[in-house]
């Protein structure tokens, strides 16, 4: 076989520092891969957990007004318009009256 018939650049190699940058990379791009793979299977597992129910009817006392809800396993609370935290039970019982104020 001629020089003529081969390749222009058949003997040619990267240079050490190139080929050490190159599997660099490749690492990275392994690594990358696995890691999404990795986030994706715990946030089908974690979203994949049994939920809590949310209760159908909630029974406040007369005149409130109810501004954020809170849920636990155990219980849920509601806060009111008027700076008040109710605590529930999750039969609906309740449990507990927090009146907030402001601290001095």
């Amino acid at each position: 076989m001629d020089k003529d018939d081969q390749p222009p650049n058949a003997d040619f190699q990267l240079p050490q520092n190139l080929r050490f940058l190159q599997r660099l990379v490749t690492l990275l791009t392994v690594s990358m891969i696995a890691g999404i793979i990795i986030i994706v299977a715990l946030l089908a597992v974690k979203l994949r957990t049994e939920s809590i129910n949310f209760p159908q009817t909630v029974i406040l006392p007369d005149g409130t007004k109810p501004i954020a809800f809170t849920q636990t396993k155990d219980w849920y609370s509601i806060i009111t318009d008027a700076d008040e935290v109710l605590i529930f039970k999750n039969d609906g019982t309740l449990i507990n009256s927090i009146l907030i104020q402001e601290a001095e």
